[in-house]
C-alpha cells in the first residue's frame, strides 16, 4: 500500500463515523496549516479544524459517510460519497446527502473542500423553508430552465 493510498485510507476511516472519531488524531492526517472549505465554512489551521469538529459533534445525533467513488493520482483526490446524518433541530428523520471532498497533499493533507447541496441539507427540513424549497426544486423539474429564461425580462 503507498503512502497515498493509506493517508486516504486514514482519512475516510477518520470520518466514518463522525461520532466515534478521535479528533486529537487529526494530525495523523492534515497539515499544520490545513485549509477546509465547505458551503459554509472556510477555516484555516489545524486546531481550528479540529474545534470545530469537535463542536460540530457536540450538536448532531448520528453522522456517517459512505464512500461511493474516488479518482485520485499522486496529490490529489476527489472522493465522492453520502453522508447519513441527523441534528436534533431537523427532526428525528435520517438525513441522506451527496457530496464530493477534494483533497490535495504533499505528505498530508493541505487542502480539504466537501462540495454538498445546502438545500437538501438544512433548507428542505425546515418547516416554512422546506416547503418553499421543495416546491421550487418541483417547478423547476417541471419545465426546462430555457422556459423560465425566455419568460423573463431582463
Amino acid at each position: 500500500m503507498t503512502s497515498n493510498t493509506a493517508l486516504l485510507e486514514s482519512f475516510k476511516h477518520s470520518y466514518q463515523d463522525l461520532l466515534e472519531t478521535d479528533w486529537s488524531q487529526l494530525s495523523l492526517i492534515y497539515a499544520e496549516d490545513v485549509l477546509f472549505k465547505d458551503p459554509v465554512h472556510e477555516i484555516r489551521g489545524l486546531v481550528t479544524l479540529e474545534d470545530y469538529l469537535i463542536d460540530l459533534c457536540s450538536e448532531i445525533l448520528e453522522c456517517r459517510f459512505e464512500y461511493l467513488d474516488q479518482i485520485t493520482n499522486s496529490q490529489a483526490a476527489y472522493i465522492k460519497w453520502v453522508m447519513h446524518f441527523k441534528h436534533p433541530r431537523l427532526g428525528s428523520k435520517l438525513i441522506n446527502i451527496r457530496g464530493v471532498s477534494h483533497l490535495k497533499w504533499s505528505d498530508k493533507i493541505d487542502f480539504h473542500e466537501d462540495f454538498y447541496d445546502m438545500g437538501a441539507m438544512l433548507y428542505e427540513h425546515v418547516p416554512l423553508v422546506g416547503n418553499a424549497t421543495r416546491w421550487l426544486k418541483q417547478r423547476l423539474a417541471a419545465k426546462p430552465l430555457e422556459f423560465y429564461l425566455c419568460k423573463t425580462k431582463i
